[in-house]
């Protein structure tokens, strides 16, 4: 690359009428930190507003519940309520300030919820969490009425009434978020979660018109999306975020369950309703989460190793999509998109590390810090730093 060359990461993106300023975006992470009634916090705001000082092009809160049964725990925010926008407003026009897209993603847990926070033991609630914090459980809801992970909650199968609630749920959830001030929407679909419940044959039992074949196990989730699209201005963006793969251990080399072939024809069907971009994530069907749970038995994942879903779906569909999942650095963040992977990177673990991610991968893939990019209260000083260099 010639000095006289704009790396792919740094070059801006226009999706509908909102322009990224560069390819690098915090991916949603939950932190189980909300306040009464899954109302946003200064946690939150000091959470969010390092990475869009740390050079973002669009900065996502962590997953927003649309009703309160659909949250994982107490600790989750919420646009179920109009009381929920203003502390969410108030994060959103500081990332705006700062330069960076403000996002949102949109999600309903289903048979995941009613679960304790990481640090208080990661399972289902039960007497003892109600005893200690108030907390009382509830019964998840979910395609089937079948245990997404053994010794949880069993959740109840949703009726058809039900499911149109919920999808109304996601429409309202996403005019607030729009009135928030976010630009750049996200619907989570993945990870066993509800709508991924739907999608799976092996989570999804239903004779009905949400279950049966593909185009029945799809009907949720593509019903979500014109819901979502409906109440989003033209120029707003909107991305889905899926399980391209259900790769359970179990499954026939990730032929079976959910496969990329069904996500490519879901993403068609989606694009038709007016989603704008994927969101390539894999997993998490019958799992307590999906990354997560290598972290938890230390197995090792390979980097960029959800990239090639990504890859394809922009090849067949020549679709936009966002690559995430063990992406470590700038050369390797460059590396994807100089390919034509993906037209987004996501980082979420690697940016708790170093919430300037974005400014020091832009840096390598540079080959050298170019402090103009950094705020002017840090740039100066750290410009000076490097001018006078240090005593060894």
């Amino acid at each position: 690359m010639t000095t006289a060359e704009k790396p792919a990461l740094l070059t801006p993106l226009t999706l509908r009428g909102v322009e990224l300023p560069n390819r690098m975006v915090l991916s949603p992470m939950q932190t189980y930190m909300a306040g009464t009634d899954g109302q946003a916090t200064d946690w939150h705001f000091q959470h969010l507003a390092r990475f869009a000082t740390g050079g973002f092009g669009a900065v996502m809160t962590e997953a927003l519940m649309v009703t309160p049964e659909g949250r994982n725990t107490y600790g989750d925010l919420g646009l179920w309520e109009d009381a929920q926008i203003a502390p969410l407003a108030r994060i959103a026009r500081f990332m705006k300030s700062a330069g960076a897209v403000p996002a949102a993603q949109l999600h309903h847990a289903g048979p995941k919820a009613s679960r304790q926070r990481p640090w208080d033991g990661r399972g289902p609630l039960v007497e003892a969490d109600a005893a200690a914090r108030g907390e009382t459980a509830w019964r998840p809801v979910a395609a089937w009425n079948d245990s997404t992970v053994e010794g949880w909650h069993i959740p109840r199968t949703l009726e058809i009434d039900e499911i149109r609630e919920i999808v109304k749920a996601f429409g309202a959830a996403a005019a607030r978020a729009v009135e928030a001030g976010f630009e750049f929407i996200d619907i989570h679909s993945a990870h066993g979660y509800l709508l991924h419940s739907f999608l799976s044959p092996v989570s999804n039992y239903r004779q009905d018109a949400y279950g049966g074949d593909l185009h029945g196990r799809m009907r949720f989730s593509l019903e979500v999306a014109e819901a979502v699209r409906a109440n989003l201005p033209d120029e707003v963006p909107l991305v889905f975020r899926l399980s391209c793969v259900d790769w359970r251990p179990d499954l026939d080399d990730r032929t079976d369950g959910w496969t990329i072939e069904d996500t490519l024809t879901l993403s068609a069907a989606l694009r038709e309703r007016g989603v704008d971009m994927i969101d390539c994530s894999s997993g998490g069907i019958r799992a307590a989460s999906s990354g997560t749970d290598f972290l938890l038995k230390r197995q090792k994942l390979q980097r960029g190793h959800q990239v090639p879903y990504a890859a394809r779906i922009r090849q067949d569909l020549e679709m936009p999509t966002m690559a995430v999942g063990v992406i470590i650095d700038g050369p390797q963040a460059e590396e994807i998109l100089q390919q034509g992977s993906a037209d987004l990177i996501a980082i979420g673990r690697e940016a708790l590390v170093d919430p300037h991610w974005a400014l020091n991968a832009a840096g390598a893939v540079l080959g050298a810090q170019d402090w103009d990019r950094w705020p002017s209260s840090y740039g100066w000083w750290l410009r000076m730093r490097e001018d006078i260099g240090i005593a060894g």
